[in-house]
């Protein structure tokens, strides 16, 4: 059995208890999901499945349509000899235009320079001084939800990391991993911090909103009181998941993970201390030089909008704010270099660097570790796509929206079915912006004439889209967390993953659908510009 650096086993930390009815509903969801082919395997039935279906459904002559649209749905039989040919013409460009695989690859490569220097271990380890074990939990949460602000950071820097202090603190690493997976995933419209998801929702809520009301423009701040409240509430939901139901039930998960690949935290030297500080400086500097180079006046980081006619046009087509920043798209290659950075910092002044070629092997360690995971997203890019391009996502889209509008039901029914129906559909369509560019058109108008805001409807929304992320899938991520856990625990499966992530979004669909619904009552306003509702503009 393997061992903290402690000393200890994680799962020898409590005596064996009699477990209850939950933690044994768990294990049969967990037993149920590994019995599965690889999630490799499953990928591909989801290909030859969404294949078959598109060929008996698309023979159907479907009524509904998108709102501004007057052709109907159909699904494109994706068996045709034309549409073969384009899969097998595509099929490279699929694998590696996959958005995912960029910016773990990226990142990764950063973080392979400053984990084999012993930068990661050094802070974390000089973090677990300080933080008491039992204010863990929630620690690695609330840095799981403000990781949002960096784009996709939080996937592959955080959970990692979070298995990494679970693990040094002699507490089971895949509790570490589930906390801030719930919170980077789960909680994913829950942040303090305004980030780069905000402006691009609300984009596709305006141009949702201008099919009724042309006039009509959303803040893309409108729902950040909300989502700010919200993190403390999906902090505390974690803390209490991962103590009270999660790492008992991992206390029969025996780790045994290849000791080669599982990080550990060693003692510190004072080398290595000093070698942290000049580390840390550096990353200090580094967002110093880069604070003043965006705000600098004409900064080629900040954006620049069309002037004249082509603005113009630009916003009548868009109906969306000017271009986003340079530095917005920079997010990625600013994660690389902000580990990159202090790890060689610290990895020549502690001495674990000699040369160059020692950074050259904590790059390459990194990318072997991805192995896995890149044969995972081979499959995984090309479901996402043949789903996408057989027309099944948008027609299931519309139908459920059809359905809630046909139950001509109350505002407080009406939104609770917005939130379970994006919360379905989020199961089959992992993007958040891909989702709502399909719903919005339909969801917006649909409550626009219930009287209900569209800042109100696009803060619905959001609550469905975060709670089942960490439950399906057909979420880009979900993948990388299996080769995470698989460290520490070599049987972990798909399955594993899921029975341990359901409690998690159970709980956070339930009260957080809640805490909205408290919210709204007691008229709290959702953000700047944010109400609750819709009042048509006097015709003129």
């Amino acid at each position: 059995m393997a061992t903290t650096p402690d000393g200890n086993s994680p799962n020898a930390a409590v005596p064996e208890k009699k477990r209850g009815a939950v933690v044994a509903f768990l294990d049969t969801i967990e037993w149920l999901g590994n019995k599965l082919p690889d999630p490799a395997v499953l990928f591909v039935v989801g290909i030859l499945t969404v294949w078959g279906m598109s060929w008996i459904c698309s023979s159907i002559a479907f009524t509904e349509t998108l709102p501004g649209k007057t052709e109907p749905l159909r699904i494109v039989n994706m068996l045709s000899l034309d549409k073969l040919a384009d899969f097998l013409s595509k099929m490279t460009e699929q694998f590696v235009g996959f958005h995912p695989l960029g910016v773990v690859l990226v990142a990764m490569l950063g973080v392979g320079v400053a984990d084999h220097s012993g930068f990661i271990n050094a802070v974390l380890k000089s973090i677990l001084k300080v933080t008491p074990r039992f204010l863990l939990t929630p620690m690695v949460i609330f840095v799981a939800v403000i990781s949002h602000t960096a784009a996709d950071a939080g996937y592959v820097v955080v959970i990692p990391l979070a298995g990494v202090i679970f693990y040094a603190a002699g507490r089971h690493p895949l509790a570490g991993i589930a906390a801030a997976f719930a919170g980077v995933s789960g909680g994913f419209s829950a942040n303090f911090i305004p980030s780069g998801i905000d402006p691009l929702l609300a984009g596709l809520t305006t141009s949702g909103a201008k099919l009724l009301d042309p006039d009509y423009l959303i803040n893309p701040l409108c729902n950040w009181y909300f989502t700010a409240a919200s993190s403390m509430l999906i902090v505390l939901l974690g803390w209490f998941i991962t103590d009270l139901i999660i790492e008992p039930k991992l206390r029969s998960s025996i780790v045994d993970g290849d000791p080669h690949e599982m990080p550990m935290l060693p003692e510190l030297t004072n080398r290595d201390i000093i070698g942290m500080i000049c580390g840390l400086a550096s990353i200090a500097i580094c967002a110093t030089l880069l604070t003043l180079w965006a705000l600098m006046p004409g900064s080629s980081l900040q954006a620049v909008p069309p002037e004249g006619e082509t603005w113009e046009l630009y916003r009548r087509l868009t109906s969306l704010r000017p271009p986003a920043a340079r530095l917005m798209g920079s997010i990625v290659p600013l994660i690389f270099i902000f580990f990159l950075i202090p790890g060689l910092v610290h990895g020549f002044i502690s001495g674990t660097f000699k040369t160059h070629r020692d950074a050259i092997k904590g790059m390459s360690r990194a990318m072997e570790s991805m192995g896995y995971y890149l044969v995972l997203v081979f499959f995984a890019a090309l479901f996402i796509t043949a789903f996408s391009d057989s027309g099944f996502g948008a027609l299931l889209a519309v139908k459920g929206a059809n359905f809630l509008k046909s139950m001509n039901a109350s505002p407080s029914v009406t939104i609770a079915g917005i939130i379970l129906l994006t919360a379905t559909v989020n199961l089959l369509v992992g993007s958040a912006s891909a989702k709502w560019a399909m719903l919005a058109p339909i969801f917006v108008p649909m409550l626009m004439l219930l009287g209900i805001s569209p800042e109100f409807t696009q803060a619905a929304y959001r609550v469905g889209d975060s709670t089942t992320n960490i439950i399906t899938p057909m979420m880009p991520y979900f993948p990388l967390v299996v080769v995470f856990c698989q460290r520490y625990v070599k049987s972990t499966g798909v399955g594993t993953v899921t029975s341990i992530m359901l409690p998690y979004s159970i709980s956070f669909l339930v009260l957080w659908s809640a805490f909205l619904f408290l919210y709204w009552q007691l008229g709290m306003p959702l953000g700047i510009q944010g109400g609750y509702e819709y009042v048509p503009s006097p015709t003129p």
